[in-house]
């Protein structure tokens, strides 16, 4: 027993060891330098990334609470690489900063929460993991306390985490009700679909809708990304909404399958939606962490469409998307990191004619945003393509208004994603930025994202790995 425990909860011991040493650290010595604790973490992160493939093994613990496959450790690989990945990035703002180690504490307990999450076969394991994963968001969203905008981020975060939360709490307390457990298995066969576990399942959808930024649950979204650090924005925009995401399928395919044919209409709703008003509110932006944001959201409305496949296609195909979205995003979040934390610019207009000085960040930046849009041979193109096969072979005529939709949608982000691009190559600018000095550590990050980009667009080995782990899922 205590071997299936130390076997199954590995990744959520090795984080929590993680947790315990940054904390002891900060306790017991005041003499770490900001640039040695962080380079201690790294190593630690990289540990905890390499262990999540190590002596892997399925079960279940505290009576099918906790659950664990090869695809659910395939999913927290995925988060522990992004999550390596912002640490490394963040070296330039926080080696100043006067509470790194608070930072990092909270972040991974964040981390811990999903990967609970993602683990869970009970509603209130899952509720559990949730709010571990949410509340100490809403502290490193204001973790510059000197900027009035960042706790006013913190606080639209909490204000509507708590209401997305009370609706998840009272559709999980309508199911009870009515099926008599919190076990995701035992519902599925409960589920009768009378009014009442309806009215239930749509609060569940509106739940997750909040945490995932889909319209018309979005309302927060932009304003905690323009007001938190970079480094907690490209995190939210990221880890925080993939881990949901995984979620979301998770207990969509397992647990309401039953009601496929009721959800298949709320997520064609909650796409459409969600693509048109993600992409024309990015066409108005000039903060480009406002940009990043209504651009997640428009991400969203794709991934949505993915969802509906309810196949094993379906879920590698979000998946697969998450994986190529992370690199994608964290390429562009870390340039826009760096230059935010070395000079304080962030709009459109600070980064024209950025290529004459900054070469090197410019091709970043571009290659991600080339890869968000979708614009082949990047991997974003491949990403989207999938989705949209995916939710094609669902074959009914809704279906096909849907994807004439979103190829609408895939025009329109070519323009806003693009007006980018060229403000860096081809607008003129009286004072450009400055040639920055890229540290070796997050330029290493670039470099590794610049990778992933290539390599999950063109190995389709990627591909056919997580499809393999998704079968049976």
């Amino acid at each position: 027993m205590l071997n299936d425990f130390l076997i199954l909860m590995k990744q959520e011991l090795v984080l929590t060891a993680i947790i315990f040493i940054i904390l002891f650290i900060k306790v017991g010595s005041k003499d770490w330098k900001n640039e040695k604790l962080m380079n201690l973490v790294n190593f630690l992160l990289l540990i905890n990334f390499i262990a999540g493939f190590l002596y892997n093994d399925e079960g279940t613990l505290f009576s099918g609470m906790f659950t664990l496959s090869n695809f659910s450790i395939l999913q927290k690989n995925i988060l522990s690489l992004g999550t390596l990945i912002i640490s490394m990035q963040a070296y330039s703002w926080l080696k100043e900063h006067k509470n790194v180690a608070e930072f990092y504490i909270l972040l991974l307990s964040t981390l811990l929460g999903m990967y609970l999450m993602i683990s869970s076969g009970n509603l209130l394991m899952f509720y559990l993991g949730l709010e571990l994963s949410t509340i100490p968001l809403a502290a490193i969203v204001n973790f510059d306390l000197e900027r009035r905008s960042s706790s006013e981020a913190a606080f639209k975060l909490i204000i509507s985490s708590a209401f997305s939360s009370g609706l998840l709490l009272f559709g999980i307390s309508l199911i009870f009700g009515t099926t008599g457990s919190l076990n995701f298995s035992e519902i599925a066969f409960a589920l009768k679909g009378n009014p009442l576990q309806l009215f239930a399942f749509v609060l569940l959808i509106a739940g997750f809708a909040f945490k995932i930024s889909a319209v018309p649950f979005h309302l927060w979204t932009a304003d905690v990304y323009e007001g938190a650090p970079v480094t907690v924005t490209s995190y939210l925009s990221v880890i925080s909404k993939g881990a949901v995401l995984f979620v979301f399928v998770s207990v969509l395919y397992n647990v309401f399958k039953p009601m496929a044919s009721l959800w298949y209409t709320i997520l064609c709703i909650l796409s459409i939606t969600t693509m048109l008003v993600g992409n024309l509110f990015a066409l108005r932006q000039n903060n480009l962490k406002r940009f990043l944001a209504f651009s997640s959201i428009a991400q969203v409305g794709f991934v949505l469409i993915g969802i509906s496949g309810t196949s094993e296609a379906g879920i590698t195909s979000v998946v697969y998307f998450v994986l190529i979205y992370i690199f994608s995003n964290l390429a562009a979040f870390g340039v826009i990191g760096l230059v935010s934390a070395l000079t304080g610019k962030e709009t459109i207009e600070d980064y024209k004619q950025f290529y004459k000085n900054n070469k090197f960040l410019s091709w970043v930046i571009t290659i991600a945003l080339f890869s968000l849009a979708g614009v082949p041979p990047t991997a974003g193109f491949f990403g989207k393509f999938f989705l949209l096969m995916s939710g094609a072979k669902v074959g009914l005529q809704i279906t096909y208004v849907w994807l004439t939709v979103a190829a609408l949608n895939l025009i329109i982000s070519f323009y806003y994603y693009l007006k980018v691009v060229k403000a860096i190559f081809m607008d003129t600018n009286e004072a450009p930025i400055e040639k920055l000095v890229v540290p070796t550590i997050p330029k290493l990050a670039l470099y590794i994202c610049l990778l992933g980009i290539i390599i999950t667009g063109v190995g389709s080995f990627v591909y056919s790995y997580i499809n393999s782990l998704a079968f049976g899922f």
